[in-house]
């Protein structure tokens, strides 16, 4: 069984996951949905599913080579202290991408698509980028140079991915001890927070143990809630404009900047690193937490009922191109991969009130 088949049986566990959370926060009076950015969130992962189709040779192929040709050690695939060992390297791995992914600007253009949901749910787990694998895999090299097979590595990464889906959520409180070792609710909504504290901490996917120790752990405080979203607004449904928004930036100030070196600095500084003559030339407002307004254009009930029955039929299209991605010719998943990136974007449109018929560029702040 493929991973990407893997992913297709895992989707309804997603979505009933999804519903429960749903009907315990209206129970609670603490409902942290809305029907449009969810719809955003859910049609980003199925994107990022479906690009995953043709960076595998990039991702899987690179990692085979060099197990094949540069691996110190050929490890056991029937050792249990060889899968152990590679879920925890590769989740050191992790931590070192994931931090990475916040400090440097071309990986931030990629890993952003993560954080611009304004709400925090079992959704935005799945709100994943299109783009990371142009560089993500420089990081799980360590693990091919090893000798970790590649079936144990994708299995492990597969087994990563999955547990990082129950931490987005509000509705689990702390949970003692287990904050203390693990990601947990409480320590990765941390993460997603764009208040002074908590930015840029919390980076661990099962273990927590890695931000305690290299000095990037922040504890979730009752005096101070969680701001979830990007502090470089998106103010968008549009799921491509999601994937390139901060690619763009870069570009736009690599475009204006006088001097070379900046021109090269701006892709590998920090996010919000701007030359100083960009920076004068086309001053940008400094990021006021109190000043931040939710982005929630109104969506009438039919365009909720539109939306929905169109997301529907997307979801079905892309698990039958997940599911029969080793049969079906590249043709076939390229032109079904665009209608379904299509549909998503008509879905956005919807949720920003608009006219599906109309192209409207999506506006952002940063």
């Amino acid at each position: 069984m493929t991973p990407a088949q893997i992913i297709v049986l895992a989707t309804p566990v997603f979505l009933l996951a999804i519903a429960i959370e749903f009907a315990v926060g209206w129970l609670r009076g603490r409902n942290t949905y809305r029907t449009h950015d969810a719809l955003a969130s859910i049609g980003l992962g199925m994107m990022s599913q479906l690009a995953g189709l043709f960076t595998k040779l990039l991702t899987v192929g690179l990692y085979t080579a060099v197990v094949e040709h540069v691996a110190l050690w050929r490890l056991p695939v029937d050792s249990i202290a060889v899968w152990l060992g590679a879920l925890l390297a590769y989740d050191f791995c992790y931590y070192w991408l994931h931090r990475a992914g916040h400090r440097v600007g071309i990986l931030w253009a990629a890993h952003v698509v993560h954080h611009q949901s304004e709400d925090y749910n079992l959704s935005t787990a799945l709100r994943q980028t299109s783009s990371g694998a142009l560089f993500g895999w420089l990081f799980y090299l360590p693990l091919a140079v090893a000798g970790v097979p590649p079936l144990v590595f994708g299995t492990v990464a597969l087994i990563d991915l999955l547990y990082q889906f129950w931490v987005h959520t509000q509705q689990v409180g702390r949970l003692g001890w287990f904050d203390r070792w693990f990601c947990s609710p409480s320590n990765h909504r941390v993460h997603h927070a764009v208040n002074d504290r908590y930015v840029d901490r919390n980076y661990g996917g099962i273990l927590i143990v890695w931000d305690r120790l290299f000095g990037s752990f922040e504890e979730e405080r009752d005096d101070e809630p969680c701001v979830y979203g990007t502090r470089a607004l998106l103010r968008s449904f549009n799921p491509l404009w999601a994937n390139l928004e901060v690619y763009a930036a870069l570009a736009r100030d690599a475009w204006h900047a006088r001097s070379w070196s900046d021109k090269l600095r701006i892709w590998l500084m920090p996010p919000g690193w701007r030359p100083a003559d960009v920076a004068a030339r086309f001053p940008k407002p400094p990021f006021r937490l109190e000043a931040v307004q939710r982005f929630d254009p109104p969506m009438s009930r039919g365009a909720q009922a539109l939306a929905v029955a169109l997301f529907v039929l997307l979801l079905l299209l892309a698990c039958a191109l997940l599911w029969n991605a080793h049969r079906w010719s590249a043709p076939v998943l390229l032109a079904g991969s665009a209608l379904a990136v299509m549909g998503l974007w008509a879905i956005g449109r919807l949720g920003e009130g608009g006219s599906v018929r109309a192209v409207q560029p999506a506006a952002s702040a940063g």
